[in-house]
C-alpha cells in the first residue's frame, strides 16, 4: 500500500466503526430481479474477507441500506457484520441509532457509499469514502474515493486503508504466511 497523506492517515486511525451502504458499494449498483421478484445480488470474496480482518481487529462493522433483499441479511450474518438497517429511507436517523447502539463518537465512523442518499451520513461522520462510481456530487464530500470499483474490493480497499493507519495490516496479512 502506497503511503497515505496525513490527514488521511489521522482520520482513518480513529475509526471504531465502518458503515457501508450495499448496492453501488458491496456490489455493482445493479439488482438482477428475477420474475417471481426475488433479488439476486453479487457480492465479492475480497470485500468480505476485508470486512472479517477488520473485525477480528476490533472494528465494528455496520450496514445502513435503503433496500430489504433477503440475500444481503444472508450476507450480513456470514460475515458477522454488527449492525443491520435495512429498508431505511432516512440514513441520517438510523446513524444516530447505531452511533448510540454501537457507543461511537461521529470521528470515529467511517461510511462508504455512492449516491445522494448516503450524504447525511457522509458529510457528519469522520471518514466519508466514496466508490470511483459514485454520483460526482456525493464524492465532492468524501475525503477519498477508492480506486478499486464497487463489488470489486472497493469496500477490501477501504478496510485495508484502516487497518494501515491503525497499524494492524501488516500483521493482518502477515499471520497468512506463517
Amino acid at each position: 500500500m502506497n503511503p497515505l497523506p496525513d490527514e488521511l492517515r489521522r482520520r482513518a486511525a480513529a475509526i471504531k466503526l465502518l458503515i457501508m451502504d450495499v448496492d453501488g458499494v458491496l456490489t455493482d449498483g445493479r439488482i438482477f430481479i428475477r420474475d417471481n421478484g426475488e433479488e439476486i445480488k453479487a457480492f465479492h470474496t475480497l470485500d468480505g474477507h476485508g470486512i472479517k480482518m477488520l473485525q477480528q481487529n476490533g472494528v465494528q462493522t455496520a450496514i445502513i441500506t435503503g433496500r430489504d433483499a433477503p440475500s444481503v441479511g444472508v450476507r450480513v450474518r456470514a460475515l458477522g457484520i454488527g449492525h443491520y438497517f435495512k429498508g431505511i429511507s432516512d440514513k441520517r436517523a438510523a446513524y444516530e441509532a447505531l452511533r448510540a447502539a454501537s457507543g461511537v463518537a461521529e470521528h470515529e465512523c467511517a461510511y462508504i457509499g455512492d449516491d445522494v442518499v448516503d450524504l447525511p451520513v457522509m458529510v457528519r461522520c469522520g471518514l466519508p469514502v466514496a466508490v470511483p462510481e459514485a454520483h460526482d456530487f456525493v464524492k465532492h464530500y468524501a475525503v477519498y474515493t477508492t480506486a478499486r470499483p464497487a463489488g470489486a474490493g472497493a469496500v477490501r480497499e477501504l478496510c485495508d486503508l484502516i487497518m494501515e493507519a491503525q497499524g494492524y495490516l501488516k500483521p493482518a496479512l502477515e499471520r497468512y504466511t506463517q
